[in-house]
């Protein structure tokens, strides 16, 4: 399945499509953070300053220094007229006063001064509207002695960036969509269909490179009796404390996927890391469920390529081997990891447990449980 565009990804898509039907050297699509007050510049494409990065990590500016973006389009909006795009000039005649027919909105002196800096003339910018509020700006500028942008260019310019607008509607709500189906909605960790693919992928790389997959299984010990006695808002704290603690202890090691499996039941899928690594994050993992003040600790299995538990080639086998280790912690009681394979390998009693209980057909990997 193709992976959907990126908001940056499709920002500079859109920058390129305005820059290039309005004739300029560079473009800009900017968002305007409400909740930080600023303007942070998405993507940037064409003739780039030096200062400037087509994906820039920090390039903000406080509102405050573009007073048109929430006082002269929202008075306009308010009276019932439409955001119009507005144009600025670096040139002799970028005089303050009210707009002519150049279609230039009230003089911004950081604007003109960013021009000359830059060593543009001249520049359009046009305000996107999502859902009746404004979401941001695309900005789109000329050299110094090309010609300027007219009326009939910021004209151009509200119309392109309705369609920039509608693009980038679209890839925040399919951005929004991936998130929910791939998402716990209760923890804000990965779900089991994000652990399916992501393991899927990774033994296919175990396969062609040779590359350690490692997953974790924990089932988190008395959240029934908490939901019992305390009831069920209490019980999902514990479940989102975990959560958070599963999430600590997963970024130990680079790359790896922390997950709610449903109900208990949490896993850590780590592709890279050799096993020693993960055992080790593992004991952290129970060491530090064992200090949360809710719930009695975790119980935890481990299973890993890197040990030796006989070649895996489905991800049902990890599961499995991670579930029976995990089962015997349980059973044990123990503030440990269980690791497959650690004690005999093929005859380590959870290697025997796990492919003595693999079902002849079907999914179900519960069998063993109690």
């Amino acid at each position: 399945m193709a992976a959907a565009p990126t908001l940056r990804e499709a920002a500079r898509a859109a920058a390129q499509g305005v820059r290039q039907a309005l004739g300029g050297s560079f473009a800009a699509i900017s968002k305007w953070e409400r909740e930080l007050g600023q303007l942070r510049v998405l993507a940037n494409v064409g003739e780039l300053a030096p200062e400037e990065r087509e994906f820039p990590d920090d390039e903000a500016y406080p509102v405050h220094e573009f007073p048109e973006i929430v006082g002269f389009l929202h008075e306009r909006w308010a009276g019932g007229g439409e955001p119009n795009a507005w144009v600025e000039v670096a040139g002799d005649e970028a005089d303050e006063g009210s707009p002519d027919a150049r279609g230039q909105g009230p003089y911004n002196h950081q604007r003109v001064a960013a021009l000359r800096r830059r060593g543009r003339g001249c520049c359009v910018v046009a305000p996107i509207v999502l859902h009746g509020r404004a979401w941001g700006e695309v900005y789109v500028a000329r050299p110094a002695g090309e010609p300027v942008f007219g009326r009939a260019d910021a004209d151009f310019a509200t119309v392109l960036a309705a369609v920039a607008a509608a693009g980038i509607a679209q890839t925040e709500r399919l951005a929004e969509a991936r998130r929910l189906a791939f998402t716990d909605a209760l923890t804000g960790l990965a779900n089991r269909r994000a652990v399916d693919m992501r393991l899927d992928e990774a033994l296919e790389q175990h396969r062609t490179g040779g590359l350690v997959v490692s997953l974790v299984v924990c089932d988190l010990n008395g959240l029934k009796r908490v939901n019992d006695s305390r009831g069920h808002a209490v019980g999902d704290r514990l479940l989102e404390r975990f959560g958070s603690v599963l999430s600590l202890c997963g970024a130990m090691l680079p790359g790896t996927l922390a997950a709610r499996l449903g109900g208990d039941e949490f896993c850590l899928l780590a592709v890279g890391p050799e096993s020693d690594e993960v055992v080790k994050v593992a004991g952290e993992l129970c060491a530090r469920a064992g200090e949360l003040d809710l719930g009695e600790g975790v119980a935890v299995g481990v299973a890993s390529t890197g040990d030796p538990i006989g070649p895996v080639r489905s991800a049902r086998r990890l599961f499995r081997l991670a579930d029976a280790a995990q089962y015997r912690a349980k059973a044990a009681q123990s503030g440990e990891p269980v690791v497959a394979g650690r004690h005999g390998g093929a005859q380590d009693p959870v290697v025997r447990l796990a492919d003595s209980s693999e079902p002849r057909s079907g999914p179900e990997r519960r069998r063993f449980r109690r």
